[in-house]
């Protein structure tokens, strides 16, 4: 067999798999999860005056002082040995510590192991919730009031404990301040 007919074969064989793998299998199972769960197979985002400002399952970056935080974002997984990861968690207890939360929760400090969870614990939310009082010169029982209604879980195996979504609680947050802001927080907030 000659070097072109061996290369056709191998191009034919490799358009049958594709074929196969992407039209007959991938874009029917595409289908009907977008039956079956529409929200979930189009990304779960959350909209808000007809704009995606985020998804439910992805976890963004919040810097204002105005909005919960979650857990750090964009760094690197490190192995509990390397010396970078305690470098790191040192510097976010001491950022922490400076906006007057003596014990950070873990979660506050320390990347989720995809390093995109949307979710933190009570326990950090409620850290932050003095900053957020004073910022949005809001009463903490509202604030309280408001985790409790975004507490989500435990679910299953998806959580131990309850949590809550820093995004869905933002936006809460937005339209519960009498100082309500007039773009959506990861539009305001993010680098």
């Amino acid at each position: 067999m000659t070097f072109t007919a061996q290369l056709l074969r191998g191009v034919r064989a490799t358009l049958v798999l594709w074929t196969l793998t992407v039209v007959v299998i991938t874009l029917p199972l595409l289908g009907l999860a977008r039956l079956v769960a529409p929200d979930a197979a189009s990304g779960s985002l959350i909209r808000r005056d007809g704009q995606v400002v985020g998804s439910r399952l992805i976890g963004q970056n919040f810097r204002s002082a105005r909005y919960l935080r979650g857990r750090p974002a964009g760094s690197p997984n490190l192995a509990p040995s390397n010396p970078a990861l305690k470098e790191r968690v040192a510097a976010a207890a001491s950022t922490w510590q400076n906006q007057g939360i003596s014990r950070p929760a873990a979660d506050l400090l320390q990347d989720s192991g995809s390093g995109v969870d949307p979710h933190i614990s009570l326990e950090a939310a409620r850290q932050q919730l003095p900053r957020l009082a004073r910022e949005r010169q809001l009463p903490a029982t509202r604030l309280e009031a408001l985790l409790r209604q975004n507490q989500e879980g435990p679910l299953g195996l998806q959580a131990i404990e309850p949590v809550v979504n820093v995004l869905a609680f933002n936006l809460a947050l937005d339209q519960l301040s009498p100082a309500a802001t007039t773009q959506p927080p990861s539009a305001t907030s993010r680098p």
